[in-house]
């Protein structure tokens, strides 16, 4: 038999000996501390936010706001012309899909086009703000952030249920314009900052939303994915830094060390999840609970029935289940509370759910045990259920749930630097701490009064949301710069590291930055000192070849960048233009109709009536299977948290926007509200359908090609209904109107919703 040699140098190349070194080499000096370079001290992003003033520019006329100062001055360098402002339609249009995600009515057309005070705009602005839509097209920003989804991941992909209250919690802090920092705190440590406030309880559900394989026996490698997990996403959304590139060894680029890694982690070393938040006032507790004892009482003998029926197979269950944990962990469960370590406290509660009567898991066990219950003993316990149901009346309504995180108790397990990452592979302790380049030394740790907690997330929290930190205001500032423009003015807003890109305007950065402080972390008030320049009011679509062979990419922002929808808001604005769109706020989760073939996958059951047109912000997330037209225009993967997301041109995209059913029911709802606007008059049809598509009329060619389409395409429907072909309904058709010349508008209608103007911002 041959034997097979591995020659990595000679068969692989150049590029081999760069990945085997990443991969082989031992790290330098193991993680451990070393010194740093001055370019890397003097690094723009780790410097302290500048005190910067507006620049003098020439064309004093252009400026508007400091803002225009600071884009100006970089145009000026370069000889080039910002662009024309933008007309009022678009400009009212780019506000309302910026801001709340929604197409303007004809009405708020045509009221902004009345209003000729200078404020105009500013009250368009401040209007959309107040509008309970902002928060959540905003919102749905921050889930990207936050890698929100609704089941655990991986192969099992369970639900989680009660998840959904911490979308609604982020939709009312951008409402409510909660203070970014508070929004920090609460997300990191609001149960030790807030303990008292469900809403800062809601908010640790940041940091559970980390994906999770419930099938994985082995608890301390699960464990320590979690923490990976929550350690990158921490330091991503928070600081702009890859933290995560240095979890094997000191980070290649950045002046990040392994030491550091663990440091940030070590905070959440004691975090477990807890997904039973009471969210009621302790009154409506202490009813509930005397509720539940009475029905306890009376139930007391049916519910002895019935685990005694259940306990052969319930005891065979749970020893199944527990017998696959390695024996640390079978250790750790068997322990008396008075003897366990800290590590196996985290241990027991991650196992606690399969063992524990009153949870959602051993609920679901004990479904499982009764329909595998065979002959006399399942007629027994089928009886006794019937039994206990009529005890019904009896048993108190559910309260409120919510999902977080808490500590597992006031003492953490020690956290170690791990050999090339791997959990089992422990080097030197560490304790918790900041990035060394800004903060050497541990960070000073002190447990809150009156909660069971090791209070070192509220350190962290303390640390990140310091106005002086000079991380989090820039990156916060940076985000909301990218969701105006399509492009922040660092391009790679969760990398403000060496490989990630360099700040386009780096003065005008660090004065948004002061900025953002200085309006008590307002993100309103950020919306409207960037709304306001003329730098935002540009138009998008201008003839200057001479600034385009200057600037293609547009870094320096002398027009506006055009920019696609996402897939969320394309299905908002064509519900919005079809009046279909169901404004209800808040709640558990909706589930649109799916594709053909798609239905049975995951549970999905489909809402009934309205509850399908809901915003899609509250359509429901599964991480294995994203909803269909949302992934095929670039929904993010939620098993990570996505700072940008992929716009790409796909087949697909277009073939939905063609094919599916859902889109050809918006184009009929569509058509219905053109005829009942311009009844059966073929020019006030295509005009209304401009003013709701577009909310603009039609040009003069727009209007010749609108009426050429209706002339040829009515002959193709009216020949598919000869031929006994389904025509697209509309319901109750005005006097002038036949099914074909309806059928012919819902054709049309479908192709102003498929066109660009209407998926993109101009």
């Amino acid at each position: 038999m041959r034997t097979w040699r591995w020659r990595p140098f000679t068969s692989f190349g150049l590029l081999s000996v760069v990945v085997l070194a990443g991969l082989t080499a031992q790290p330098r000096a193991a993680g451990r501390d070393r010194e740093f370079t001055p370019e890397e001290r003097q690094f723009w992003s780790l410097q302290k936010i500048a005190a910067v003033s507006p620049p003098a520019v020439r064309h004093h006329q252009w400026v508007r706001t400091p803002i225009d100062a600071f884009i100006l001055d970089r145009l000026e360098s370069k000889r080039i012309d910002p662009a024309p402002r933008a007309d009022a339609i678009t400009l009212l249009r780019r506000a309302y899909f910026d801001l709340i995600g929604l197409p303007p009515t004809p009405e708020a057309v045509a009221d902004f086009l009345a209003d000729q005070s200078p404020d105009a705009f500013a009250k368009v602005v401040d209007r959309l703000l107040a509008s309970p839509q902002y928060g959540e097209r905003w919102g749905r920003h921050w889930l990207d952030l936050a890698r929100y989804a609704e089941s655990e991941g991986f192969k099992a992909d369970e639900t989680r249920p009660n998840v959904w209250r911490y979308r609604d919690y982020v939709i009312n802090a951008f409402n409510t314009d909660k203070p970014y920092d508070r929004f920090v705190r609460e997300q990191l440590a609001g149960d030790e900052l807030w303990p008292g406030d469900p809403d800062a309880r809601i908010a640790t559900a940041f940091n559970r939303h980390y994906p999770d394989e419930s099938n994985a026996r082995n608890l301390l490698q699960r464990r320590q994915e979690i923490l990976d997990d929550v350690t990158d996403t921490v330091g991503a959304v928070f600081l702009g830094l890859t933290y995560g590139c240095a979890r094997c060894h000191n980070h290649k680029f950045d002046p990040i060390l392994q030491t550091d890694y663990y440091r940030l982690q070590a905070f959440f070393a004691n975090m477990r999840a807890d997904d039973e938040i009471v969210l009621t006032p302790a009154h409506e507790v202490e009813q509930h609970r005397t509720k539940l004892a009475t029905w306890e009482e009376k139930t007391r003998a049916v519910r002895e029935r019935i685990e005694a029926i259940e306990a052969p197979k319930r005891t065979e269950l749970v020893d199944d289940f527990v017998t696959k944990y390695p024996p640390e962990i079978q250790t750790a469960i068997a322990k008396s509370p008075t003897e366990r370590t800290p590590i196996e406290w985290l241990m027991y509660y991650k196992a606690k759910p399969y063992l524990d009567p009153a949870s959602h898991e051993y609920i679901a066990t004990s479904r499982a045990i009764g329909n595998a219950l065979k002959g006399d003993a399942k007629q027994a316990w089928q009886a006794a259920k019937a039994e206990l149901q009529t005890f019904a009346d009896l048993y108190p309504s559910e309260l409120p749930i919510g999902t977080g995180i808490v500590d597992a108790g006031r003492n953490a397990p020690p956290t170690h630097t791990l050999r090339l990452g791997v959990y089992d592979r422990k080097m030197e302790p560490v304790e918790p701490g900041f990035l060394t380049i800004l903060a050497p030394g541990a960070a000073a740790i002190t447990p809150p009064a009156g909660v069971e907690s090791t209070g070192r997330r509220t350190a962290l929290a303390h640390w990140i949301a310091r106005p002086d930190n000079p991380l989090t205001a820039r990156v916060m500032v940076n985000r909301i710069w990218h969701y105006h423009f399509g492009r922040g003015l660092v391009a790679t807003p969760s990398n403000f590291g060496a490989a990630g890109d360099r700040p386009s305007h780096p003065e005008l950065l660090d004065w948004l930055a002061g900025e953002l402080v200085r309006q008590g972390w307002s993100v309103k008030a950020m919306h409207r000192v960037i709304m306001s320049s003329n730098a935002y009011q540009q138009a998008s679509v201008v003839d200057t070849p001479a600034a385009a062979e200057i600037d293609p990419q547009n870094a320096l922002l002398w027009r506006f960048p055009r920019h696609r929808l996402e897939g969320e808001a394309i299905r908002d604005a064509a519900l919005a233009v079809s009046g279909e769109l169901n404004v209800k706020m808040g709640g558990p989760s909706v589930f649109p109709e799916l594709p053909p073939g798609m239905a049975s996958r995951g549970g999905w059951k489909t809402s009934e009536g309205a509850e399908r047109n809901r915003r899609s912000v509250y359509v429901f997330v599964r991480r294995n299977t994203r909803y269909p037209m949302f992934e095929s225009f670039d929904m993010p993967d939620t098993h990570e948290s996505c700072p940008r997301r992929d716009v790409t041109t796909s087949p697909i995209q277009a073939l939905t926007m063609l094919n599916s059913a859902p889109v050809m029911e918006w184009a009929e709802g569509l058509a219905a509200r053109v005829l009942e606007r311009g009844h059966a008059d073929r020019e006030a049809q295509i005009a209304v359908a401009y003013k709701l598509a577009y909310s603009r009329p039609p040009t003069s060619e727009e209007s010749k090609m609108a009426f050429d389409f209706f002339e040829r395409h009515r002959a193709i429907v009216a020949a598919r209904a000869r031929s006994g072909g389904k025509l697209a309904g509309v319901g109750s058709l005005p006097a002038g109107v036949d099914a074909v010349d309806a059928a012919t508008l819902v054709d049309f209608c479908h192709m102003l919703i498929n066109s660009n103007e209407f998926v993109y911002i101009n």
